[in-house]
């Protein structure tokens, strides 16, 4: 699905592009509440369902049958299983590329939300002449040569309750695998807990119905290179959500680190939202705040 939301007449004068790419599980939709107010402040936006996702994805067949099977839900292969790393750059980038054609005036501002920081390496990688500046918000800015599975046995990563949710082997079934449906009210305050634990119960209650139980595991293998004339020269913002427990503070910290240490010239912007995972659906006038004042 692609979003597209025209621009005031502001953005005739100053206004820039923003394409905004979601984490895991998510989609296009998870961007509701930020768009209006970048839209409102003259500036046009973009958000798709990256493939395997939001209006593209596929559910486990145990994942509908309720009561839910524990077994079957277990053993079953991911129908989205097949989705690679290439699959979710070549389509941000051929996103990327209409634009330019379209406006090639206007820069354009890369967001990627947690999973996707892979997908903001590999596109900056690809196509960095066309990107003005990556932000990773609480995303996986993996170093060159590494894969986000790399960092799990991390310290920094000890205190990340992505683990304590997955329901399924992800190299059994090819996915990261979670119930976001359940009425097992124990596990259901794990999954709250560890993406959306600022968010109001109401709130996660119909967000979670949107949310997806497989996140293609693939695009988490595979290494990424990033070289430092390519996308090591791309300005970028990391924005730090500092109750993160998906992704812990000292892991988002790493890889701040690791990235400057890999591009020294060209050091990361980082900013910082007292939020968890999630502060598009949270804190969306400051995370809105926070992008107006790149």
């Amino acid at each position: 699905m692609l979003q597209e939301i025209e621009p005031t007449p502001r953005a005739d004068l100053d206004g820039k592009i923003f394409v905004l790419v979601h984490g895991g599980g998510h989609g296009a939709w998870a961007f509701e509440r930020l768009i209006p107010l970048l839209v409102q402040e003259g500036h046009q936006v973009v958000a798709r369902d990256l493939p395997g996702h939001g209006l593209g994805a596929q559910l486990p067949r145990a994942y509908s049958n309720r009561p839910l099977s524990p077994q079957d839900f277990a053993g079953e292969p991911s129908p989205v299983a097949h989705v690679t790393l290439a699959d979710y750059r070549d389509q941000v980038v051929a996103t990327i590329n209409r634009l330019a054609e379209r406006m090639p005036d206007r820069e354009v501002i890369l967001l990627g939300h947690s999973m996707a920081g892979l997908v903001l390496n590999a596109v900056g990688e690809a196509v960095p002449d066309l990107v003005g500046r990556l932000v990773y918000l609480s995303a996986w800015m993996t170093a060159n040569g590494t894969a986000f599975t790399d960092y799990m046995p991390a310290p920094e990563l000890a205190t990340g309750l992505i683990p304590s949710v997955l329901l399924a082997d992800p190299a059994a079934v090819g996915a990261l695998r979670m119930d976001f449906r359940t009425s097992d009210p124990e596990y259901r305050a794990r999954v709250k807990a560890a993406f959306a634990a600022d968010v109001e119960d109401d709130n996660w209650d119909a967000i979670s119905n949107l949310l997806t139980p497989d996140t293609p595991f693939g695009p988490l293998t595979e290494r990424v290179t990033v070289t430092s004339d390519r996308w090591g020269r791309i300005p970028r913002t990391y924005i730090c959500c500092t109750d993160d427990h998906a992704l812990p503070l000292a892991a988002q910290h790493r890889f701040i680190a690791e990235a400057d240490s890999h591009t020294p010239a060209n050091p990361t912007d980082v900013r910082t939202l007292t939020t968890s995972h999630s502060p598009f659906a949270s804190a969306p006038d400051q995370l809105a705040k926070t992008l107006l004042h790149l």
